[in-house]
């Protein structure tokens, strides 16, 4: 270990009461178990979990399976889980199973090109689409399968399709799913190739009927996102869609299918939905979205035989997120649920008493061990008169007689919800246990506060969003406990953005730094990065489109136009398997810190992408970003 508690190494412990607890340090975050959620057993009386467990001197992470009573209790852990939890790939006659693997569709490696050159390592494109976040296409597709369970014979639905099925790179179970009567497989698809796929969000919904061997597009006339296909128990076709082609930031709203009528049912709410699930009876859906710094638990009736608008109503409120639906019953559902002070458990929501019941508490010891930091929420002013939320995390035992050094938070995306989320990196408990006060705005560009707050962002990058963040950090350092000596800037990917424009437009606000896989200029960024859509959308189009939004995004916004500015130290970091920020926009900011003469440092991971996944990894960024403001706040 670095130290045992690094606020001693830090030099702050003075600005903390002594106590006889400890507080959050890296290695303690990354013992916390990790719990996720598989489903329901058979006879619906039991939730089937998963706990995954870091392990810092094996760099890697097991899992074990446990079973816990819905009406609560303690946990049993299971040997074998196969047959015990609810399995939704099974057809409804039971005689067949879904699940997805690749296929060698495409010779791209030298090797399937040449096949007498055994050793050769090349590869060889003739369009776009050649890497996707953090791996190069070798001629691969993920594709949907069926087998019989009988025969085992296994069928491709995808008929040997240059497509993935699941979406390339983050889809899984949720984008197939059967047919009401077992007769069709739906399946989730965006079927385009080269250059239209990457400059493309049009996923559709097709299936494919297993006596016909026919495939059917029915999400055709959209050509936006169209995801998470599911059945109502009444057998109506239910989706999330986002209308506008190329913007993956899209409102999202739910759509049911009844007799070939497309009813959207949240059309007329100013809010997105993130995931939903039907009710037992087909007269509700409940759904989680993010609203005023969270995320919570909502439902919409559903009435097919009227035209007015559903009724929506927030189930859950509360200083913490409701993150995932697990499983809905008659009289209750199960869900997730975390704080910026608790990881992820499972919780048991009761539909009369609006309750929620933990069934899970897998991190309750660690955490009855530390003095936790006190998380508010502030109302700040922007400067066009807006009421912006802003998460301000205070350490353990904090006095407000005392000052302590302060990070403004840069939240990435740029388009994804500061709520109450609690991350393996940028942890807030564990700044916060370090005597750093943290303050997070949820600034323009934000969803959960309204469709507009969140386009605003779009094409205005350096814009009202930069004077959002200004206006939090200039809010919570009038106070008397906010040491305005000692005030940085950190943040990742949009964030890291963020920290190289602010270094050239902070009228010496800021002391230090720290920005992870950021965009540091935006010419090159669209030279390289793999999904062109985003930042068609973004910025207005290319560099050598000439309008008004890419005169502003390549000029005025472009962080590198303002490098003769910068006059704090820098500290950037890079996974060099990122392709969603290539490895080129950390080490073109480094190097034109260092030759400005910057007080910087260059933190560089070999093997990870645009996160940091592994344990030893994860412990090396926490300990180095640490060391970095001890050496300069």
């Amino acid at each position: 270990m670095l130290r045992i508690l690094l606020c001693a190494s830090l030099g702050l412990a003075a600005s903390m009461h002594v106590s006889a607890k400890e507080v959050m340090t890296p290695e303690k975050l990354w013992q916390l178990k990790r719990v996720s959620a598989l489903g329901l057993n058979t006879d619906k009386t039991h939730v089937i979990y998963k706990v995954t467990t870091p392990s810092i001197e094996k760099n890697d992470f097991s899992s074990k399976v446990y079973q816990v009573p819905l009406k609560g209790g303690s946990s049993q852990l299971l040997e074998a889980y196969q047959g015990v939890v609810i399995d939704k790939s099974i057809s409804p006659d039971g005689s067949k199973k879904l699940f997805h693997e690749k296929v060698q569709i495409e010779d791209v490696l030298a090797t399937d090109r040449h096949k007498e050159l055994s050793q050769a390592n090349a590869y060889v494109y003739d369009d776009l689409n050649y890497r996707h976040w953090d791996t190069w296409k070798d001629g691969k597709y993920k594709h949907v399968f069926y087998q019989d369970l009988k025969t085992e014979e296994k069928v491709d639905i995808m008929q040997g399709m240059p497509f993935d099925s699941p979406t390339s790179p983050f889809g899984g179970p949720a984008d197939y799913t059967w047919g009401p009567k077992g007769k069709n497989i739906y399946y989730v698809s965006k079927k385009l190739t080269g250059t239209e796929y990457v400059k493309s969000t049009n996923t559709d919904i097709y299936s494919y009927n297993l006596a016909s061997k026919k495939t059917t597009n029915h999400t055709e006339k959209n050509l936006g996102y169209d995801k998470y296909p599911a059945f109502s128990p009444k057998g109506h076709l239910t989706w999330l869609q986002m209308d506008e082609a190329g913007n993956e930031a899209d409102k999202q709203d739910i759509i049911v299918r009844v007799k070939n009528r497309d009813i959207n049912l949240t059309e007329h709410w100013d809010g997105t939905v993130f995931s939903f699930k039907w009710s037992t009876d087909g007269k509700t859906i409940y759904f989680i979205a993010p609203t005023n710094g969270t995320i919570q638990l909502f439902k919409v009736a559903v009435n097919t035989k009227t035209k007015a608008k559903p009724k929506i109503k927030q189930l859950t409120k509360g200083q913490f997120d409701v993150n995932g639906i697990v499983a809905v019953l008659k009289d209750k559902l199960v869900v997730t649920r975390n704080s910026m002070n608790a990881a992820k458990e499972i919780y048991r929501f009761d539909l009369g008493s609006k309750k929620l019941t933990a069934l899970t508490k897998e991190n309750d010891s660690v955490y009855g061990e530390l003095d936790l930091p006190n998380v508010e929420k502030r109302m700040v002013k922007t400067t066009d008169g807006k009421d912006m939320v802003t998460w301000v995390i205070y350490p353990p035992n904090f006095d407000k007689k005392k000052k302590y050094p302060t990070l403004l938070y840069l939240q990435g995306g740029p388009q994804s919800p500061l709520s109450q989320f609690y991350s393996f990196r940028w942890n807030f408990q564990l700044m916060a246990s370090q005597g750093y006060i943290v303050v997070a705005p949820n600034r323009r560009g934000m969803p959960g506060h309204g469709e507009k707050w969140n386009d605003d962002i779009s094409h205005d990058w350096g814009g009202q969003v930069m004077d959002d963040y200004l206006s939090a950090i200039d809010d919570v350092a009038k106070e008397s406990y906010v040491d305005n000596n000692r005030i940085g800037a950190v943040g990742a990917s949009y964030g890291g953005y963020s920290a190289f424009y602010l270094a050239g437009n902070h009228e010496g606000r800021f002391k230090t730094f720290i920005a992870h896989c950021g965009i540091f200029d935006l010419r090159s960024m669209y030279g390289t990065t793999e999904e062109l859509f985003f930042v068609n959308n973004e910025l207005g189009g290319a560099y050598w489109e000439k309008n008004a939004a890419t005169e502003k995004a390549y000029g005025q916004f472009n962080p590198i136009n303002h490098i003769e500015k910068w006059d704090a130290p820098m500290f950037v970091i890079h996974g060099a398997k990122d392709y969603r920020v290539p490895l080129e926009q950390g080490i073109a900011a480094y190097q034109a810190a260092k030759l400005r003469g910057l007080q910087s440092r260059f933190l560089l991971f070999p093997e990870e992408n645009h996160w940091v996944l592994t344990p030893q990894n994860g412990i090396v960024w926490q300990r180095e970003f640490f060391k970095w403001l001890e050496d300069t706040l």
